[in-house]
């Protein structure tokens, strides 16, 4: 079995390309791998669509990327949410582009991108602006609009536990997005609060099996985005 430890986020996330298409999981700050990030902004890797619930808080994690003008589309499903002030003022001046995705469906997209799965039907946003220049069909009496499986070239994922082969277990709400992530990227970077030696978990634990992880960076104490925020940190 492959050994998938890596000494440093920045290590993990070195491999990111200029126009890479990376998921960032997190439920609002649950689960938002703050260290990768900040690691992804070292790097300087530039022209990037990031896929994620929302668009950052204050100016550290994704609103550090995003400010830090490395990131040319948002695919989200709230692009401004409290203490949000960077992404809404790039927006407005035009400098940033927005695919508004109601937050279901975004992750029904994922999971379709993951599982194979090239477009499938929703009702949901029929009759809004969000369905504008896409197929409709009618099924026993209802309409539905065509969405698109989402795919990455890398995710970027949090999780409590983790084993050296890639096995995971999250932490409450760390896992809303971050399992269909890990499927849906060719290549996916874990930070774990704790790495654990091979046959240490349950198997009947494990969310995300290995196969789908290529890399685990041990962080033993993570970061809270809402802390940094509270305390005016600003990153870099």
């Amino acid at each position: 079995m492959i050994d998938k430890r890596v000494a440093s986020p920045f290590e993990a996330v070195r491999t990111v390309r200029d126009c890479d298409t990376v998921m960032i999981g997190g439920f609002g700050e649950a689960g938002s791998p703050i260290e990768l990030i900040h690691a992804l902004v070292d790097t300087g890797a530039r022209g990037l669509t990031v896929v994620n619930n929302n668009t950052g808080s204050g100016e550290v994690g994704l609103a550090a990327l995003i400010k830090n003008g490395q990131v040319d589309k948002m695919i989200c499903s709230y692009p401004r949410s409290a203490n949000s002030t960077v992404f809404p003022d790039l927006y407005r001046a035009g400098k940033i582009k927005l695919e508004l995705v109601p937050q279901g469906t975004l992750a029904e997209r994922i999971r379709a991108g993951g599982a194979g799965i090239a477009a499938f039907y929703t009702p949901t946003a029929v009759g809004t602006d969000l369905e504008v220049g896409k197929e409709r069909r009618d099924f026993n009496g209802r309409t539905y609009v065509l969405e698109q499986g989402l795919t990455a070239d890398v995710a970027l994922i949090k999780a409590r536990i983790a084993d050296w082969h890639g096995n995971l277990i999250y932490n409450k709400t760390a896992r809303n997005f971050a399992p269909i992530m890990a499927t849906a990227a060719k290549t996916t970077v874990v930070q774990a609060e704790i790495v654990a030696s091979p046959g240490a978990l349950d198997p009947e634990c494990v969310v995300t099996p290995g196969i789908f992880v290529n890399s685990v960076v041990p962080v033993a104490t993570p970061a809270h985005e809402s802390a940094l925020v509270e305390s005016g940190m600003i990153y870099p």
